[in-house]
């Protein structure tokens, strides 16, 4: 995932894993303790690196998936088929083992406390996870439009819930199911379209602060249904991984 660093945080450090939570078949979050870490703005990212016997070195950057908090952070990692480091991080590692991370880094794509504006927060798979970092830090109303192949695939799917139902109605969460649908559920499986997104989004005009995250081609294809019902280019921040389309 192509990622600009800020000032600060490149200073490579330990960090100690110090749990770990299965999220489905083939993702797991990592809780991370590090010695002097301050937080970080949702949105930002770390990079990890691995470091064989022999010296060699694999390095990969993912998004952090928690709230800010001083000494701690969490990360989700999907498993890469012939990955470096994710296989690693997905299957092996665990509480009491070391890693390598700098960060936090990133300064476009991240929602700032002080921000008033409603936040619209469109993800698509594992591209959730940044967006789980805002929810979990909110302070002004959020939408998150969340979509998955079928809900074996979803990520934190207790937390996004307990965001939806809290109290304050703070957080609204829409799931989206472009393969396999849950049973009962309304709508059959579809791609995210016009549709689905005219009735999560606010208004054009509602001065919204929209987010997208995940693959090339679905980042490409919602932030250009946001511009043609009237959304201001300059209000979406968008984060992509994979080839770019064309």
């Amino acid at each position: 995932m192509a990622r600009a660093a800020i000032p600060g945080g490149l200073t490579w450090r330990p960090a100690i894993v110090a749990a770990t939570r299965v999220e489905t078949a083939t993702a797991r979050t990592l809780v991370l303790d590090v010695d002097g870490w301050t937080g970080h703005l949702p949105g930002q990212h770390i990079d990890v690196r691995l470091t064989a016997p022999d010296g060699y070195t694999a390095q990969r950057s993912y998004s952090i998936s928690s709230a800010p908090e001083p000494g701690r952070l969490e990360v989700t990692v999907q498993a890469v088929t012939d990955g470096e480091v994710s296989p690693y991080l997905v299957d092996v590692a665990g509480p009491g083992d070391q890693l390598e991370i700098r960060g936090p880094l990133g300064g476009w794509f991240v929602r700032r406390p002080a921000d008033p504006r409603p936040a619209l927060l469109i993800g698509g798979g594992s591209g959730v996870a940044p967006l789980v970092s805002m929810v979990r830090a909110a302070t002004a109303p959020t939408r998150l439009l969340y979509s998955t192949r079928s809900p074996s695939d979803e990520l934190f799917r207790a937390d996004l819930a307990a965001a939806a139902a809290a109290d304050d109605a703070r957080v609204a969460v829409t799931h989206v199911y472009t393969r396999v649908a849950p049973p009962g559920w309304p709508n059959p499986p579809r791609r995210l379209d016009a549709d689905t997104l005219a009735r999560v989004a606010w208004p054009h005009d509602a001065n919204v602060v929209a987010f997208v995250c995940g693959p090339t081609a679905f980042v490409e294809t919602v932030a250009d249904l946001l511009v043609d019902t009237g959304h201001n280019p300059a209000n979406i921040r968008t984060e992509r991984f994979g080839p770019s389309r064309g």
